[in-house]
This record gives structure tokens, C-alpha cells and sequence, in this order.
């Protein structure tokens, strides 16, 4: 049977059509997982050990910022409400002491002392932990019973031992941890660290903690950051 050429040619374009059909089909079916594999990926990007521990001092540098205007309102004959406080005080304790500082304790400390590094730092940061427990146990009491002599004493003590505490642990510990660990070790913290979170908060506790925070300051009257910006009149 003889073909014609119309017939060839619709012939083959229906051949070639359906040939191309075919691998732009696999090929739209190849990337879609790689899609989405990057925004899993994304997702579930790790925070470093070092940015871990710095943010968390995040969370107890905003509860002494509470404390702060605890201690002016005090001073000042000014009202204020003392569960906000006592509030405050146990996101120190369940978020600074019960966690974080037992990640140091347990598992940044040892390593500097195991290697004979920076053994005098981590000796006072060990004795200022044990008397910061003191210190929130002296704050929860006082603002519960309305002593408000002990707890401007303890809130004074305890915002003047921790800010340097903290500074010093993210300027001079946190950035030695490279030189006493190796990095598989160093990235393997990050990961234990995060499954120690999730296990004790039951989730995301440096969310949770963020979240209650945030909800004491702006019952304090404190959250809008634009308060602290100093009015200071232009120089003729």
C-alpha cells in the first residue's frame, strides 16, 4: 500500500511528538523531589553549638531586662506587678539553669577541663551557676511574699554577676570550643544538644522560651524596644 507524503509527515510528527512527550514527563517527575529534598533540607538546617548557647543567653539577657525595670520601679516607690517577677524567675530556672547551664556543666565545661584549658574560668562559672540557683530560689520568694528589700538585694546581685558571666562565656569559652573539639565533634554537640531540647521542652524550647518572655515584657510594659532609645537634643 502506497503512503503518501501528507500521511508520512503526520506520521512522524505523531512519533516524534510522543517521543518528546515522554522524557520532559520523567524529567518534570526527576525534579520535583529535588524541590522538595531543598526545602526539607532548608527546613531542617542545623543551628551551630556555639549560636545555640549565644541565643539562649538571648532568652536570660530579656529576663534581666525584667529585672532591671523590677529594680527602677522599686526605687522609684513605683507599683508593680510581682508575678511578672516570679514569672521571670522561672524561665530562669527551668530555661537557664535546669537546661542550659546543665548543657554546660554536663558537657562544655568537662571538655576545657579534660584538656587543661581554661580551667580557672570554668571553675567561677561553675560557683556563679550555684549561686545564681540561690539567687532565683531568694527572687521567687521575695516577690511571692512582697519583701521587696530582699528582692531589689537579689535582683541587683544576681543581674550584676550574670552579665559578666555571660559575656565572658561568649567571647572567650564558646569560641575555644573549636580548639578543644574536633569539628565532627563540634557539629555531633549541635545535634545532641537539639535532642536534648526537644526531650526536655517536648519541643522547640528556645520558641517556648522566647514566647513567654515576650509575653511577661509586654505586661511589663517593656517590649516596645523604641523606649530604650535615648532622647538626646542635637549639638549646635
Amino acid at each position: 500500500m502506497k503512503t503518501s507524503r501528507r500521511d508520512f509527515l503526520i506520521g512522524t510528527s505523531v512519533v516524534a511528538g510522543s517521543s518528546l512527550i515522554v522524557p520532559l514527563a520523567g524529567l518534570s517527575q526527576q525534579k520535583a523531589p529535588k524541590k522538595a529534598t531543598q526545602k526539607k533540607e532548608e527546613a531542617e538546617e542545623d543551628v551551630s553549638t556555639n549560636e545555640d548557647l549565644m541565643r539562649e543567653h538571648g532568652v536570660l539577657n530579656r529576663v534581666l531586662l525584667i529585672y532591671d525595670e523590677t529594680l527602677r520601679r522599686i526605687q522609684a516607690n513605683e507599683k508593680f506587678d510581682p508575678a511578672v517577677v516570679s514569672n521571670a524567675a522561672g524561665i530562669i530556672k527551668s530555661f537557664i539553669e535546669d537546661y542550659h547551664e546543665k548543657l554546660e556543666e554536663d558537657h562544655i565545661f568537662p571538655r576545657f577541663e579534660q584538656a587543661g584549658k581554661l580551667i580557672e574560668l570554668t571553675t567561677n562559672l561553675r560557683a556563679q551557676h550555684a549561686m545564681g540557683r540561690r539567687l532565683t530560689e531568694r527572687i521567687t520568694a521575695a516577690a511571692k511574699s512582697g519583701d521587696n528589700e530582699t528582692l531589689q538585694t537579689s535582683l541587683a546581685a544576681f543581674n550584676r554577676m550574670y552579665r559578666p558571666h555571660e559575656a565572658r562565656e561568649d567571647t572567650v569559652l564558646f569560641p575555644a570550643l573549636h580548639k578543644v573539639v574536633s569539628k565532627h565533634e563540634y557539629d555531633a554537640m549541635g545535634e545532641q544538644f537539639e535532642g536534648i531540647e526537644r526531650k526536655t521542652f517536648g519541643g522547640d524550647g528556645f520558641d517556648m522560651a522566647v514566647d513567654k518572655v515576650t509575653e511577661l515584657e509586654k505586661q511589663f510594659g517593656i517590649y516596645d524596644i523604641a523606649q530604650f532609645t535615648p532622647s538626646i537634643p542635637p549639638t549646635k
